[in-house]
């Protein structure tokens, strides 16, 4: 079976969540951690070499603060949650901006937790403008390879901004069902799905 080196992650429906439970929209983002974590390990026991994933993006600090101090916090909370495992850790988006979380710069160069090994990347305040203004010489994401395949949450079929250079050949996998509804099975689905796809990077 071919398994893609590089997996992007976007865990979309977590505000539908909370809305169709009869919760406020803001309480959707912390049932979005152990899934999170669920993946993680789903994707590094197949053997994926990295793995990114899409935390929140410079657009999503403009919904209503209830919800972006939300947000945030499940971010931070992600990051320490995952970062328990071993993995080569790196946070990347706009830090000099008062959007981004004081507890992740430390995270903003790459960082060995325990033995290292699988490579963690997370995306936050992340912005394609941000990324791409000092393409000439660097991309400020140059530490992240080209992603084979990315899978998504929530039923859209869109990028919604996610690293654009590196998602230039990605196969792209959507699963209907909503990111905190998360199970193992769809990531198994996707690779499955993934190892059928004719991967020609254009050739």
């Amino acid at each position: 079976m071919r398994i893609p080196e590089h997996v992007g992650i976007i865990p979309d429906g977590n505000r539908r969540y909370a809305v169709s439970r009869g919760l406020d929209k803001s309480e959707g983002y912390s049932m979005g951690l152990a899934p999170g974590l669920s993946a993680f390990n789903a994707l590094k026991e197949a053997g994926v070499r990295e793995v990114t994933f899409y935390g929140f993006t410079a657009d999503n600090t403009k919904r209503p603060k209830k919800q972006r101090l939300a947000f945030t916090k499940a971010c931070v909370d992600a990051v320490r949650l995952i970062s328990a495992s071993d993995c080569e850790l790196l946070v990347i988006g706009n830090a000099d901006s008062d959007m981004f979380p004081e507890e992740l710069k430390e995270y903003t160069v790459r960082k060995r937790i325990g033995s290292g090994g699988i490579r963690l990347n997370f995306l936050v305040n992340y912005s394609p403008v941000w990324d791409l203004h000092s393409a000439l010489p660097n991309l400020r994401s140059e530490d992240i390879s080209r992603i084979d395949l990315i899978i998504r949450w929530g039923g859209m079929h869109r990028l919604s901004g996610f690293l654009p250079m590196q998602s230039i050949y990605s196969d792209i996998y959507t699963v209907n069902a909503l990111w905190p509804d998360f199970k193992v099975q769809h990531i198994t689905e996707a690779l499955n799905w993934y190892n059928t796809q004719d991967i020609t990077l254009g050739g």
